[in-house]
């Protein structure tokens, strides 16, 4: 009888714990961080540095969206390859799509910023540039053929900063 009462006693606690902490840590994948240790986030950024391609760039930025004069100097340092401390800002970045090499420019720059600080997203060309011209856009980033191209290599500079970018070698 004490004996039954023991075995009842365990079962009423054993579920108990069952329920409280172990079924909420197998739903939420704790229990496989605990028992197979950390791994990579699937929604954290790019842990590679991406190197910056050749060729040359222009990046501009709206200045109607970055009315503090020392960030927006902090910026125009960042993106002309100096050395900055956090901003607290963030960025969004336009790339004309089927423009590889300001993508790639891009994902460098996103490599040297905390985490979703920059985020980047590819636009139709003719859209892109109707945004410019329009003023609305945060940075964009095109490669010196798909400026001119567009037209954009002369941008207003009352209202957009243009900031030259040489690739690497």
């Amino acid at each position: 009888m004490f004996g039954k009462r023991i075995a009842q006693h365990i079962g009423i606690v054993a579920a108990g714990i069952l329920l409280t902490v172990v079924l909420p840590l197998s739903a939420s994948g704790g229990l496989s961080y605990i028992t197979e240790g950390a791994r990579e986030d699937t929604v954290s950024g790019a842990t590679v540095k991406v190197d910056k391609p050749s060729g040359e760039f222009l990046v501009l930025i709206n200045r109607q969206l970055h009315t503090d004069q020392e960030k927006l100097g902090q910026w125009e340092t960042f993106f002309s390859g100096g050395e900055i401390s956090y901003i607290f800002e963030d960025l969004a970045c336009d790339v004309v799509q089927g423009d590889a090499a300001a993508g790639t420019l891009a994902e460098s720059f996103i490599g040297q910023l905390p985490e979703n600080q920059m985020k980047m997203r590819t636009e139709d060309s003719s859209m892109l540039s109707s945004r410019v011209d329009a003023g609305k856009f945060d940075i964009v980033i095109l490669s010196r053929e798909y400026a001119e191209a567009l037209g954009l290599s002369e941008p207003d500079p009352e209202r957009t900063v243009q900031i030259r970018v040489k690739g690497g070698a």
